[in-house]
């Protein structure tokens, strides 16, 4: 079993000193302690200690990295394993890269089963538990069969934080992309803040996969 000290030992030995210069800029949150390790390796410490998550998962979350990789081994779990975990490890979630990056491949053959789940997310008091549920909507469900439950949980969630109004935004636009009539007619309701609206719009025309007669009638929706 391995030891924290160890463990930190072994993320402190893979820092790149520029590389945490450059991603502390991303994050902007200063009460982060990042020691500076690249993703890849991150991801390849996760897969070596697939087989001591809940070991892991009593490591102090003092640093970015050690809860980045805390997550990506519960990603690793099949489904069933992945659930028993998902309520704590979401609470852990303190900034839009662990969030984003935290996307377990075993939800993809039981969307409908973790759909309950992404409800209750998405209705959380914590924003970046709300942002988990919208982004699981981007990864898993951008697809016809979800657009009305994607449509619905996006107008009753809570976009007055920042992260969780872009993640709201891009799932948006994400169905004006892959399904730009139904996504239209959602806009068209007008049961999207302005601000949210406004955005998903704007990410949408920035995408090359829709036309340009499509982007200026888009436009022309801007409230």
């Amino acid at each position: 079993m391995t030891l924290y000290r160890e463990f930190l030992k072994e993320l402190e030995d893979l820092q790149d000193l520029k590389y945490r210069e450059f991603h502390l800029k991303l994050l902007k949150n200063n009460n982060l302690n990042v020691i500076g390790v690249k993703i890849p390796y991150l991801k390849k410490l996760a897969v070596k200690y697939s087989g001591e998550t809940d070991n892991l998962l009593t490591f102090p979350d003092e640093y970015y990295e050690v809860t980045f990789v805390k997550l990506s081994v519960v990603a690793l779990l099949d489904y069933d394993n992945f659930v028993s975990y998902v309520e704590n490890c979401v609470k852990l979630i303190d900034n839009w890269a662990t969030c984003d990056s935290f996307a377990p491949k075993c939800i993809e053959a039981h969307k409908d089963e973790f759909l309950p789940y992404i409800r209750k997310f998405s209705s959380s008091d914590m924003p970046y538990t709300r942002r988990f549920a919208l982004t699981a909507l981007i990864h898993f469900y951008v697809e016809e069969k979800y657009l009305e439950t994607i449509f619905s949980i996006v107008e009753r969630c809570d976009n007055s934080d920042y992260y969780v109004h872009m993640a709201s935004a891009w799932l948006i636009s994400e169905t004006l992309v892959k399904y730009y009539d139904r996504a239209v007619g959602f806009l068209s309701d007008n049961t999207l803040d302005k601000k949210t609206h406004n955005k998903a719009i704007q990410k949408a025309c920035e995408s090359f996969r829709l036309s340009n007669d499509r982007k200026n009638f888009l436009k022309g929706m801007k409230r």
